[in-house]
């Protein structure tokens, strides 16, 4: 598609992935299985946002890749043909400090690539080339989920920047936590924040029977439809929280988010949207809030591969203590790459917690 242009997706031939396209004979060729799509796909296809390679008036979409390696270069030695991987979204191309780190997601460069949104081509194709390092790779016994990953990888995160933050406490035991938004992300953070032992709260918008707030209350978490009752007023009979995970990109809930923190509490933010929206909020008291009962509000965005890494631990765990329920968010496959503007309007709609496009097969 042509970024910043509306109704541009189309299917098209590409060039065809080069290994030796990465020097020092260090290529890694993937044959892509599946690709999950989400909220950034839809608003990047519809003109939004995103931004394509240089050279190049078009940018392949789909940041979440699901495949396996089909070649290696001779110098490769982390991976062999037949590994399944995911590949991580943002490169380190820029010259801040992070880059050099390999923490690409903590960057202070101005501009970011990421593969599918931002300077890199994505993954909804046949095959990419990639480097070693920006590939990691997933057990056979997570395949079912393997395009899970990515997104897991973003809950991994959260939670890490929680963790790393509140060490300013010394001794911090959280007890209750709010995820607001119960998409793919906010419903892999309840699953986390359970699976760390937290008693959970999700937030969405639709009353039940949901499926949404099924999958909830199947991990013993609770869910409230803001439509039923809001988050000020959820918090204001049932308590505040020690940590909110915001995850529903509709920007006025995170200044009502920081309102209903707990003392010492945290409110992480990992969703955005585009738009221009603004909103009135009660700026004293919400001062006074954070200052007085030293509270925290942290962004956080894409990931490192450490939170990957991470991000296969919590699969795994969900499989052991919550047999399937991971798999229960893959409600929609299309098949074929020719199907993908069927997957794009499924987004957002009734019963579609995550839509994948199925590529190829192993």
């Amino acid at each position: 598609m042509r970024p910043g242009e509306a109704g541009s997706a189309a299917l098209a031939d590409v060039e065809e992935p080069r290994l030796d396209a990465v020097p020092g004979g260090r290529g890694v060729t993937v044959r892509v299985l599946e690709v999950g799509l989400d909220g950034t796909d839809g608003e990047i296809a519809a003109g939004a946002y995103g931004r394509a390679p240089e050279g190049s008036e078009q940018l392949v979409l789909g940041h979440e890749g699901f495949g396996v390696v089909a070649e290696v270069g001779p110098e490769v030695r982390e991976l062999a043909p037949g590994d399944l991987v995911v590949a991580r979204v943002r490169r380190a191309q820029g010259s801040s400090l992070y880059d050099l780190l390999d923490r690409p997601d903590l960057t202070t460069d101005p501009v970011t690539y990421e593969h599918g949104i931002a300077g890199l081509h994505g993954f909804l194709t046949e095959r990419y080339v990639e480097e070693p390092r920006y590939l990691v790779r997933v057990p056979a016994t997570l395949a079912p989920v393997g395009v899970l990953v990515e997104p897991t990888s973003i809950v991994a995160k959260a939670l890490t920047v929680v963790e790393d933050v509140q060490r300013r406490l010394g001794v911090w035991r959280p007890r209750r936590a709010a995820v607001l938004g119960v998409g793919p992300i906010g419903l892999l953070g309840a699953l986390a924040l359970r699976l760390e032992g937290l008693e959970v709260t999700a937030f969405g918008l639709h009353p039940p029977p949901y499926l949404n707030a099924t999958l909830v209350e199947d991990l013993g978490g609770r869910y409230v439809s803001t439509r039923q009752r809001s988050l000020s007023e959820e918090a204001g009979a049932e308590g505040p929280y020690d940590v909110v995970l915001e995850a529903t990109g509709y920007s006025p809930l995170a200044f009502e988010a920081m309102g209903v923190l707990a003392r010492n509490g945290i409110l992480v933010l990992s969703s955005v949207t585009a738009g221009s929206r603004t909103a009135e909020v009660p700026a004293d008291d919400l001062n006074m809030r954070l200052v007085l009962a030293n509270n925290v509000v942290v962004g956080t965005v894409n990931a490192s591969r450490v939170h990957f890494e991470r991000a296969l631990a919590i699969l795994a765990h969900a499989e052991a203590c919550h047999p399937g329920w991971t798999r229960r968010l893959l409600t929609h496959r299309v098949e074929g790459l020719e199907r993908f503007t069927e997957a794009l309007d499924l987004l957002g709609t009734d019963g579609a917690v995550k839509v994948t496009v199925g590529v190829g097969t192993r």
